[in-house]
């Protein structure tokens, strides 16, 4: 049966479906495993992370700190005026003034193919100057191909290198117009030192000069000094530099990564360094270095070669250096200006008498006779008698030798101030070969030094030491003794016995080459031993004895004073520009000499002879000996082959003595003829102060 056709006018029937039966869903719960363990390295990583960051922030914070302040930050450094170095009155005698300095960059060098070559050759073009002394100067000193000091770079390798000094202004002009030319290259203002020569003064030798820092002395100096500093190289700059050259100033500022000064964190200013104040007498100190000069061409022109020369004036109760002359000399200016190679060379040339030697302290001479004042007492005390005569023959023989006055000449039975009058070289000869004889001989041995009295003497002076004078470069001397010369006869032996066996062909004079040659043999053989000449020859200041002329002088300040052993002293106090006392600069004594009031007598008595009858007396012929009476004994140092070393050392007025004057004239010339008038002459200057 078919299905019935729906009604019209009734809704059609909706069909339901039949809801169809499905298996339920399961829900399954994803694993959290990676995620506990994702978390886990997180947690490690800012566990390691935070301790990382405990670790810099605890235990290197200040390191950190240092290395990120050194990034931003710079330190600029100002250097300090120096103090200037003053007479006794005030006159400056070292000042400073301005000077051009052209430097170069050394990264610009370092970065350069040629190393910096073409850029040094072009500078030296622009300025007239030889290409190979600028280049000397940028080569750090110690290095392969450097020149020596002071033509070298001692500085420091991050500091700009100074290839010219005292540039003429208008030739820096060019450098500056055309920086694209010499890249690096600055041309600076800066202080340097000025030598104003009151009265015309060198004074060279006792004001000394500056030198670039090195790089060892600014790491050994612990901040007190930068690389850009110049510190005392020499004489009283070097001695009391630290006072002197005052404090840097320092300014800390901030810069951006580019280098651009950003602002200021810090400034210290610089302390201008203390004003050094001497003892010098400007005007004495004139006469001294002019009478050294005059003594030397008086020399010169009377055929002496007359090689070098020193000067001194000294207070025998304070020790303090009035004056004091070295000859050859130096213009201090050099180094100002930048000493070359070639200056350097020639300050130290001995064939041009080594002008940078300071003969007043750096070089020993033999005394000659002055030395009588010490071996006089000496003589003294092995027991001669103090009022007796002693013959003065013109020559003794003393075993085997024979030894003479000067020209021989004889003066019979005479007095000891007459025998230090005179100089009676045969009376002094006696005496040391008779004490030679009571210690036993050759064989007294090294023992027999402990009873010398010669030797004691001589120490009791202070001979033998550096006298502690406030000028680097004192050398002790030589007092020679059995000891002594036992010892450098075992250094020296092997070089004795092959000079006596190939002799001194090199040596022209014939006299000087034969006595050469037989000291040589001697030498080899026995030349340990102290022999009859050795003591003969010490007591009249010659041999192997060798003084430097200040020894001389305090030895004479002793004789003067009563037996004090001043210190001399050039430095009396560091002062500020107002004068104020920042330091008094004294040294004690070195001790003292004991004699017998009557050894002294004796001494003065004789001294006070030399110049009015003796040895001195035509230097001094109208001397106003009663107005302002002196005292002085003249010496010859001779050698073999060479010319007389000409002494004169003096002390005045006699009664209440107030200076002591010594000059020395190597290979000049008889005591009398040399050293004695040039004496006059500081004499003549130290009256004429006294009457004003």
């Amino acid at each position: 049966m078919s299905p019935s056709p729906p009604r019209r006018g009734r809704p059609a029937p909706v069909r339901v479906p039949r809801p169809t039966v499905t298996p339920p869903r399961v829900r399954r719960r994803r694993s959290t495993r990676p995620l506990w363990a994702a978390v886990a390295v997180v947690l490690l990583l800012g566990g390691v992370l935070l301790g990382r960051l405990g670790q810099v922030q605890l235990t290197r914070h200040e390191q950190l700190a240092t290395q990120a302040a050194e990034v931003s930050t710079r330190e600029v450094v100002t250097p300090a005026l120096r103090g200037r170095v003053l007479a006794a009155d005030g006159t400056p005698v070292v000042t400073n003034t301005a000077s051009s300095v052209v430097t170069v960059d050394p990264q610009v060098l370092l970065e350069a193919e040629d190393e910096g070559r073409a850029l040094i050759a072009s500078v030296a073009a622009a300025l007239r100057l030889p290409e190979e002394e600028l280049w000397g100067r940028t080569r750090v000193c110690g290095t392969e191909g450097a020149p020596p000091v002071p033509a070298c770079f001692s500085g420091s390798p991050y500091q700009p290198i100074p290839i010219v000094d005292d540039v003429d202004p208008v030739d820096a002009l060019a450098l500056l117009e055309r920086p694209e030319d010499y890249p690096g290259v600055r041309v600076d203002s800066i202080p340097v030192r000025d030598y104003p020569a009151p009265e015309g003064i060198n004074a060279a030798h006792l004001t000394g000069y500056l030198g670039r820092v090195t790089a060892a002395e600014v790491e050994a100096a612990d901040g007190a000094l930068d690389p850009e500093a110049w510190v005392g190289r020499a004489g009283l700059e070097a001695v009391y530099d630290a006072g002197v050259r005052g404090t840097a100033g320092r300014t800390t500022v901030t810069v951006d990564p580019r280098g651009v000064v950003t602002g200021t964190l810090e400034r210290t200013d610089p302390v201008q360094g203390a004003d050094l104040r001497t003892h010098l007498d400007v005007e004495v100190q004139a006469a001294s270095e002019t009478a050294l000069v005059e003594a030397v061409r008086a020399a010169r022109r009377a055929g002496a070669p007359a090689t070098s020369g020193a000067a001194v004036v000294l207070r025998p109760d304070t020790g303090a250096v009035v004056a004091a002359a070295s000859f050859p000399t130096y213009d201090p200016g050099l180094w100002t200006r930048g000493v070359s190679a070639r200056e350097y060379d020639r300050l130290l040339d001995p064939d041009r008498g080594a002008p940078l030697v300071n003969r007043l302290v750096a070089e020993t001479f033999p005394p000659a006779s002055t030395f009588k004042v010490v071996t006089l007492p000496a003589a003294l005390q092995t027991g001669i008698d103090p009022e007796g005569e002693y013959a003065c023959p013109g020559a003794v023989t003393i075993a085997g030798q024979r030894f003479t006055n000067y020209e021989s000449e004889a003066y019979g039975e005479i007095d000891l101030p007459r025998i230090l009058e005179v100089s009676c070289d045969t009376t002094f000869y006696r005496w040391a070969y008779d004490h030679w004889r009571q210690l036993g001989g050759l064989g007294g041995g090294a023992e027999a030094d402990a009873r010398d009295r010669f030797l004691a003497v001589a120490r009791g002076f202070g001979l033998g030491q550096r006298t502690g004078v406030d000028l680097p470069g004192e050398v002790a001397g030589t007092l020679p003794s059995r000891a002594w010369k036992q010892d450098y006869w075992e250094t020296t032996r092997e070089d004795a016995c092959a000079r006596a066996e190939e002799g001194y062909p090199e040596v022209e004079d014939e006299d000087r080459r034969e006595f050469l040659e037989q000291l040589a043999e001697e030498n080899c053989v026995d030349g340990g031993q102290w022999r009859p000449g050795d003591a003969a020859n010490f007591s009249i200041g010659q041999g192997d004895v060798a003084t430097t002329p200040l020894q001389m002088a305090v030895v004479y300040a002793a004789v003067a004073n009563g037996g004090r052993l001043v210190t001399p002293q050039l430095a009396d106090a560091l002062v500020r520009v107002d004068g104020t006392v920042v330091e008094e600069l004294e040294r004690p004594d070195q001790g003292s000499v004991s004699l017998e009031d009557e050894t002294w007598q004796i001494l003065r008595s004789g001294l006070e002879a030399v110049v009015t009858d003796g040895t001195g007396a035509a230097a001094f012929a109208g001397w106003p000996q009663e107005a302002y009476p002196l005292a002085g004994k003249t010496g010859s140092a001779e050698s073999v082959g060479q010319d007389a070393t000409s002494w004169f050392a003096s002390y005045g007025p006699v009664e209440d003595p107030e200076y002591v004057v010594l000059v020395m004239v190597e290979q000049g010339g008889i005591g009398s003829d040399v050293a004695a008038p040039a004496a006059r002459a500081i004499w003549e200057t130290l009256r004429e102060q006294e009457g004003r």
